[in-house]
């Protein structure tokens, strides 16, 4: 991978930072947005990863709480050149196994909004910024090929990839709900990760997504028995772990290839 900006980054859940915290250096960025704090990990060559816990160190912070757009903007400030966003998700294909690594290829958000009910973008004033054009696609074709690579080496398995489809919360889905998001194509689906890829990509972010799915959310896809099932989610839980410290250690800024048109 060509290194063109000078970082990289990852959005994590809270538990991945226990067995970080020896490792990570706090930072605070101002924006024009509100302060963020993020973690700073130096890595043997190149430049540091940035790593953005989007829940709070403790986890406290809701979906619905999260400050979308003053976290793309402090990564945009920490110049990150390929970003790593990552999620626990519902699966509602039953073609997609559960308790594994998953790359999205392709995002549905039907209504480009924040929790808030805003736009979801950056450009919130007048003159500001464009259309965002996705002329690659919502993610970054080499970097999901690098997070696919690192899925079939760890598991010796092809990467299953996945349309992505974001519901805002804080509340679950009903039957119902879930049901019409897998009949409008979404394979998986959760709370956050929607709104951190348009802003990265309008901040003109490269992105790749990763989701491991903890249960099958469908109400026609009958769940596996318990029995057994913690061996290969603890199993799968190391593999993440491994790939999002294998990207942080060895993933390299790309080239932007979407666009943003004004007119």
């Amino acid at each position: 991978m060509q290194d063109v900006q000078k970082s990289v980054g990852v959005i994590l859940g809270s538990a991945f930072y226990e067995g970080l915290e020896g490792e990570l250096i706090p930072i605070n960025v101002q924006t024009s947005f509100g302060n963020v704090l993020l973690f700073q990990r130096e890595r043997v060559s190149g430049p540091p990863a940035y790593v953005l816990f989007r829940h709070g160190v403790p986890h406290s912070t809701l979906p619905h709480q999260i400050n979308y757009r003053a976290n793309a903007a402090a990564l945009a400030q920490l110049g990150v050149g390929a970003l790593l966003v990552t999620s626990s998700v519902g699966v509602l294909d039953s073609k997609i196994p559960i308790n594994t690594p998953l790359v999205i290829d392709d995002l549905l958000m039907p209504e480009n909004r924040l929790p808030d009910g805003s736009a979801c973008t950056m450009f919130v004033e007048p003159g500001q910024g464009g259309h965002l054009v996705l002329e690659e696609g919502i993610v970054s074709h080499e970097l999901s090929g690098f997070c696919a690579s690192l899925i079939n080496e760890k598991t010796g398995h092809e990467a299953h990839r996945v349309v992505f489809g974001y519901v805002g919360g804080p509340r679950t889905k009903t039957p119902a709900e879930n049901r019409m998001w897998a009949l409008w194509g979404a394979q998986v689906n959760s709370m956050s990760v929607g709104p951190e890829l348009v802003l990265a990509n309008e901040l003109q972010i490269p992105c790749a997504g990763l989701v491991v799915g903890h249960k099958y959310s469908h109400p026609d896809i009958p769940n596996p028995d318990s029995e057994g099932v913690e061996a290969s989610l603890v199993a799968a839980r190391q593999v993440f772990k491994d790939i999002v410290f294998e990207f942080m250690d060895n993933a390299y800024p790309v080239q932007y290839k979407n666009s943003i048109y004004t007119f």
